[in-house]
């Protein structure tokens, strides 16, 4: 099965190379890897020191990075090596500041892996969440690495748990500790015959609730609020703007919006802004604009999300009318504010917890946007009681970075 798994590797690595040829996102995933071992050999020496960490793409890497600063406090010495699968990741956080290295991961061919765990040659290795490389997990267990899942999770659906995922049962051989989110994820990895399991939570809660103790201001979105009520609509669709759009239209006028929608390509981006009726402005068009006067704000840029959702009196998170579902709830519920979601989040067990708690409010059409967006713009104590929820939760969750810490190093 290990020479089917590496044929289907080797032939995806082909046929992406012609799909690279007509896809800017897939032309980033081969550019990135063409230099990645002449980088490793630059800045990586045999003498250093190192602790690496992989994760697919952003999220993941959001999620271990309270652990990668953690790690790098106790280990200033060492050189941190941080990879990613996909560019929507590496392009994004490239230049972060908590790792020396930031590259792709070659693809898990036998050959890349046994070259790049010769040059970077880690005295720990960790996987965030989830992303099982065969190749890569066999030579960390021959070189007996300790090797660590953080905030991982598993499910039904998984290779693992099949009747012919024996390879890939297999593989998890590799690892000295699986840190899960939650005890159906321990319950499942047991059955399968490991017990070096522990439920650490997720440290995703540790990472935004430490976002309260930076500084989020933002002048500009200080200015366009103007002390009124704002609904902050985050990582959007346009399956989530079609609905909020009407909305938006016919909303009170003491109601202000910010959009910050997921893809922001000029052309969704200017047939968001013609389905608006109301005083709207870019992000690229503020300079010299008095925002106060506008109604509705769509930042057409990234990396302003999460200070804005400070500003929030209400979040609606986008995604929850396609697949794989919604964006990430944790940030505006760390600054205690309710949550309106569309109908696909079974996947994400946090929204789940939260829509159960009370805090994260579901809606799969229109007329269930308008009413719930009514009644927390009208009704005080049912927002303060829905945002309380939402913080409290965040609260009740951190801890999984300390729990890991306490074994690892």
């Amino acid at each position: 099965m290990l020479f089917l798994y590496n044929l289907v590797i080797s032939i995806a690595g082909f046929f992406l190379k012609i799909i690279a040829l007509f896809s800017p996102k897939i032309k980033l995933f081969i550019d990135g890897r063409k230099n990645i071992f002449a980088v490793l050999e630059e800045k990586i020496k045999p003498t250093d020191k190192t602790i690496w960490f992989h994760s697919a793409s952003l999220g993941e890497y959001e999620q271990g990075l309270p652990v990668i600063e953690k790690i790098k406090e106790k280990y200033p010495l060492h050189k941190i090596i941080v990879t990613f699968f996909s560019p929507s990741g590496y392009e994004v956080r490239k230049n972060n500041t908590v790792a020396d290295v930031t590259i792709y991961l070659p693809l898990d061919t036998k050959k890349n892996a046994k070259r790049f765990l010769k040059l970077v040659h880690p005295e720990k290795a960790f996987f965030i969440k989830y992303e099982f490389w065969l190749n890569y997990l066999k030579e960390l267990e021959t070189s007996k690495t300790p090797t660590y899942l953080i905030s991982g999770i598993f499910r039904d659906s998984q290779m693992f748990f099949k009747w012919y995922g024996g390879f890939y049962r297999k593989a998890l051989k590799a690892f000295t500790y699986f840190f899960v989110q939650n005890e159906v994820s321990k319950q499942k990895i047991e059955a399968i015959g490991f017990d070096n399991v522990i439920v650490s939570g997720d440290t995703r809660f540790d990472r935004v609730n430490a976002i309260l103790e930076r500084d989020n201001s933002l002048d500009f979105i200080e200015k366009f609020k103007n002390n009124q009520t704002t609904i902050v609509i985050g990582s959007s669709w346009p399956k989530d703007e079609a609905l909020l759009a009407e909305y938006i239209n016919q909303a009170p006028e003491n109601v202000k919006f910010i959009i910050a929608p997921h893809n922001i390509k000029a052309d969704q981006i200017s047939n968001l802004k013609s389905q608006i009726k109301k005083t709207s402005i870019l992000f690229s068009e503020k300079e010299n604009a008095d925002l106060s006067n506008y109604q509705v704000f769509i930042i057409d840029t990234v990396g302003l999300l999460t200070k804005i959702y400070s500003y929030g009196t209400i979040a609606y998170v986008g995604g929850g009318f396609g697949n794989p579902g919604i964006h990430n709830i944790l940030e505006p519920a760390t600054f205690g504010i309710p949550i309106i979601i569309g109908p696909n989040y079974s996947n994400f067990a946090e929204a789940v917890q939260l829509v159960e708690l009370g805090g994260c409010i579901v809606i799969s059409n229109k007329e269930e946007l308008k009413s719930s967006f009514d009644q927390l713009i009208t009704d005080e104590n049912f927002l303060n009681e829905k945002g309380q929820i939402c913080r409290s939760f965040i609260q009740d969750n951190t801890g999984a970075t300390d729990r890991i810490l306490k074994i690892v190093l």
